[in-house]
């Protein structure tokens, strides 16, 4: 039974499950949307918000701490300047789940993921 423990494993080892949600993360700040699975955007979307909770707050500490989670620096640099300054009066809720349906090869279910503007 895994009774209160939390994620999905997404049939990956923790390092290549780390670096997938580094990666699509990182895609989705650039892009502001992408297209994924729906497993997959669910944990993305909570990481996703930390990430614009920290740039929020605007400071060192919280810039150093998205360095440490995202490795591109233009990203960061996106993040703090451009995306967390038009969220700075909302609570929470900064994306959006939209579905498109299963996936063509695998019937996997499809969701484009968006930042809420």
């Amino acid at each position: 039974m895994r009774h209160k423990i939390a994620g999905r494993k997404l049939s990956r080892a923790s390092e290549h499950r780390l670096a997938l949600y580094r990666n699509q993360v990182a895609a989705l700040l650039t892009h502001e949307k992408i297209t994924t699975t729906e497993a997959k955007a669910k944990e993305v979307r909570s990481l996703v918000e930390k990430m614009i909770t920290l740039g929020k707050d605007g400071s060192l500490a919280s810039r150093r701490k998205a360095l440490a989670f995202i490795t591109d620096k233009k990203v960061v640099d996106k993040l703090f300047a451009e995306i967390a300054p038009g969220y700075a009066d909302r609570n929470g809720g900064y994306t959006r789940l939209l579905r498109l349906g299963p996936r063509q090869g695998d019937n996997a279910p499809m969701v484009q993921i968006e930042l809420v503007k």
